[in-house]
Formats: C-alpha cells, sequence, structure tokens
C-alpha cells in the first residue's frame, strides 16, 4: 500500500493527530528532531517560565529535544549591545537573571520531561566573558594572556576572554559545571565552536559523562569527522550542506553538487554520525538572513531535505515554526509577535510526523539506503529504503520549487 503525501497539501489529517506525549527514552534520538529555543526571543516577557506555557505547543507540533540557548549570566566587561551576547558567559552554575530563577528553570525542564521532551543546553566551552568568576577570582591563571598580561579573544569578540587548555585545571572545572546541569536532570549539550576545543578534552569528558549518564545527548557546533571517530559526538552540524542549500536557491548550483556532497559526506563520517540539517539556526538568521531571505520560494522544498536526506537530523530555530520572517536582534530584546498556529506549524508537524513514522528517515546507520530514482537539470528523486519501510522524495529544485513525498 502506497501513501503520497504532495507539497500542496500541508496538512493530511492522518499525519497531523496528536499523539500522546512520549517519555525522552521512548523517542529514540536517531528519529528526533531538534527545536533551537532563543528564551530571549520566544516569548513578550523573555523568561523560562512564560516559555513553559509555550512546551504543549512544541510537543503537539513533535519536537523531540529542546535546545536551549546560553542560560547563564552575560558579562558586563565589553558588553555588546544592550543586553550582551548569550556566549559571553560569566557564571556557567547560574542563571540569567532575565530568564528567571534556577527554580524557574527547574520548573520549565520538569514540564518538558512530562511532555516527552528533552532539554540540551548550550555549552561554551571555549571562552567565558572577561569578567567571569573564575578571571576575577576563582581561577585567572586558567586563561590565556598575552604579553602585558591581558586576556584574549578570537576574532571580534572583544566580549570574551579564551580559556588555556593547556592547563588541566580547566578540564577539571568545566567538567564539574557539566556534572551541575546533569545532575539538575538535563538530557545533554549542544557544544558551541567545538572544534576550538581540544579532540582529547572532549574524548574525556565525555566518556566520563556518559559512564553515569548513558542516555544523554551531545550536539558539536563542528564538522569536523573527528568530532565523531574520536569524541563521540551523536551529532555536528552540516555546514556545508546548508551553504549548498542556500545556493541551490539562489541558482548557482544544483543536483549534481549536492549529490556529490551526499557522497562525500557519506565517505567523510563514521555509519552512525548524526548531521544536524537545518535551512535558519541563531546565527544564520541574525547575520545572514531568514530563510525566506536566503531561499526566497525554495525555503520548503530545502526543509524537506533536512527531513529525509540520509543521516540528516532537522532542526528548527524560534519562529520558524510561524513563518516569522525577521532577523534577530542579536544583543536586543526582540520578540516573536503572539504565537499563531499557521501553514508552517502545520508544514513542520507534517514533517516531523512523516518523520516519525518511517524508520528510514532515521539518522545515522539506522537510518535507510539512499538511493538516486532519477535525475534531471530540476527534478531529484530518491529513495530511503529498509527491508519494511520505503520513503520515495521528489524535489524540484527549480522554480516552481515543489516536493512530493511517498511512504511505503
Amino acid at each position: 500500500m502506497k501513501k503520497t503525501i504532495f507539497a500542496i497539501c500541508a496538512v493530511l489529517m492522518a499525519l497531523s493527530c496528536s499523539q500522546a506525549p512520549q517519555t525522552p527514552e521512548q523517542q529514540p534520538l536517531e528519529n528526533s528532531v531538534v527545536y533551537e529555543m532563543n528564551v530571549r526571543q520566544y516569548t513578550p516577557e523573555g523568561t523560562f517560565a512564560a516559555a513553559q506555557q509555550q512546551l504543549p505547543r512544541l510537543a503537539e507540533m513533535g519536537v523531540d529535544i529542546v535546545w536551549l540557548m546560553p542560560i547563564y549570566p552575560i558579562g558586563v566587561e565589553g558588553r555588546k549591545g544592550t543586553l550582551g551576547s548569550y556566549y559571553a558567559v560569566k557564571d556557567y552554575c547560574a542563571i540569567n537573571p532575565e530568564f528567571g530563577t534556577l527554580e524557574d528553570f527547574d520548573n520549565f525542564v520538569a514540564e518538558a520531561h512530562r511532555l516527552g521532551l528533552r532539554v540540551v543546553i548550550d555549552w561554551v566551552a571555549n571562552h567565558t566573558s572577561p569578567d567571569a568568576v573564575w578571571v576575577t577570582g576563582q581561577a585567572p591563571e586558567w586563561y590565556e594572556r598575552d604579553a602585558e598580561g591581558n586576556t584574549t579573544f578570537t576574532a571580534d569578540w572583544s566580549d570574551t576572554a579564551n580559556l588555556n587548555y593547556e592547563n588541566k585545571d580547566v578540564w577539571k572545572g568545566m567538567q564539574a559545571a557539566l556534572r551541575f546541569w546533569m545532575e539538575r536532570g538535563i538530557d545533554g549539550f549542544r557544544c558551541d565552536m567545538a572544534c576550538e576545543v581540544p579532540l582529547e578534552f572532549w574524548q574525556e569528558t565525555i566518556a566520563g559523562l556518559r559512564a553515569d549518564y548513558p542516555h544523554m545527548y551531545w550536539l558539536a557546533e563542528g564538522e569536523e569527522p573527528k568530532l565523531h571517530s574520536l569524541s563521540d559526538f551523536d551529532a555536528s552540524y552540516a555546514w556545508e550542506l546548508h551553504h549548498l542549500l542556500n545556493s541551490i536557491a539562489r541558482g548557482e548550483k544544483n543536483i549534481p553538487e549536492l549529490l556529490e556532497y551526499i557522497a562525500k559526506d557519506a565517505q567523510n563520517n563514521p555509519a552512525d554520525a548524526f548531521r544536524l540539517m537545518f535551512t535558519s539556526n541563531h546565527d544564520e538568521n541574525s547575520w545572514a538572513g531568514t530563510e525566506f531571505e536566503r531561499m526566497g520560494d525554495a525555503a520548503k522544498v530545502m526543509a524537506v531535505l533536512t527531513f529525509t536526506l540520509p543521516n540528516g537530523q532537522p532542526l528548527i530555530y524560534t519562529g520558524q515554526e510561524m513563518g516569522w520572517n525577521k532577523r534577530f536582534e542579536f544583543f536586543e530584546k526582540d520578540h516573536v509577535p503572539a504565537w499563531e498556529k499557521n501553514e508552517y506549524f502545520d508544514f513542520y508537524k507534517e514533517l516531523i510526523s512523516i518523520r516519525h513514522d518511517n524508520p528510514a528517515l532515521a539518522a545515522g546507520d539506522k537510518g535507510g539506503k539512499f538511493e538516486v530514482v532519477s535525475t534531471d537539470d530540476s527534478t531529484l528523486v530518491f529513495t530511503r529504503t529498509l527491508p519494511e519501510n520505503k520513503v520515495t522524495v521528489k524535489a524540484e529544485l527549480k522554480a516552481p520549487w515543489s516536493y512530493e513525498i511517498t511512504v511505503e
């Protein structure tokens, strides 16, 4: 029996019926969908308590993992804008007062777990703020310093101070801080600029924490295959694919380059590696533009590819599920308007349902075999196949952009 899903039919009742919430352990990581929550911009209040009220909406949409951008106090020294960058961390074991209290965070996590959602927090291991508690008194010797004794920073991140990983006490301090949050019941970490930190640190740290917390999820912001083969991250960023999808949407590249990428990615990474695929995230939205700015009418087709290409783990960023076409101010309060369920909510709910219902679309080696059925100068047809499940995707990669998904 075949079931065909067309892009022009954004909602199919058979696929969009809500399901009872599952516990985090019930939804395998390889089938999961990640939602990146920008807490500051997620609600008018910008607090955990307000965001908690929206969790049932995410659960209804079918999201599995809620990734919170950094939740820690932000440094004052060198602060950019009014509110500063989340990634200029002042204290790894405290809560940004913008967002509420530690109790508010615990309540948020408890409600997420009740709804069957994992909670992952952003971890900034490469640097802190220049006035972080480690700099100002607890461990000033843990930092890289110039000839004058000043802390150093990377690129134009003048609101940060680089940690010195040649000092093994940094490793111990970082591991203790990670454990602080694991003991509060979170489900893993998205590790910022993971490739800027020694792989040996990740090897030791992930192995040590997995021994006590075997079910946690590790996502690396980085694309080095060694993040999987040597450091045991579950997932890493598919940055190259993201930029390729932008180029296809602009008519600069097309099917040959996409197929070349898929083959190269499979060759370079371990079979069980998840590759985080996205049409937007906090960096792209604020600095490069929304998916509509970068991809125009191709945005939905490109999102479909992030849900169906081999080894992919899809990501949805704050506001995408309502088609919010605005660059968020990064250092200021700039929240989404009142949430509404519209065609984009239905679109992502349908894609998530398809993902959950078809094990052939799973990430890593548990997913189905990828095969190209046919191509021409604008249309790609491919399958993902397991013995008991087959998904066929037809993507029109030039205007008029369209897609079709067939399930067997």
